[in-house]
């Protein structure tokens, strides 16, 4: 795996061991199907969450939160409508964030932005 693909990937075990300590339900991580693809889908009260993971280093040119970009909110937007149809949800969703800063002594910032894209189905 490359440097980046770790990186990711130590991003979403933070993302998940933040959202379980708050309460969510994890329900698929890295769930693709075709080209679409959803980080981590989870549960919490009555509604599905959609979150995507963004780990950027600290100090480096741009925040994680950053990285939504509308192209990004409209690919999200298309996975979460091929997991819906797919899976039968029938709860109210919404598509948040996990950005991650990634601190040089090797801890991590973790914060969590809900409804980081607005849903227009």
């Amino acid at each position: 795996m490359s440097m980046t693909g770790e990186l990711g990937a130590a991003g979403e075990e933070l993302a998940v061991g933040w959202l379980r300590a708050h309460g969510f339900l994890i329900m698929d991580r890295n769930w693709r199907m075709g080209r679409y693809e959803l980080d981590i889908v989870a549960a919490r009260g009555e509604r599905v969450h959609f979150v995507e993971v963004k780990l950027r280093r600290a100090g480096g040119l741009t925040q994680p939160e950053e990285a939504m970009t509308a192209a990004k909110g409209r690919a999200l937007l298309r996975a979460a409508n091929c997991y819906i149809e797919a899976r039968g949800v029938t709860l109210d969703c919404q598509i948040d964030l996990v950005a991650v800063d990634l601190m040089p002594d090797g801890s991590a910032q973790v914060r969590y932005v809900p409804d980081a894209v607005p849903l227009r189905w």
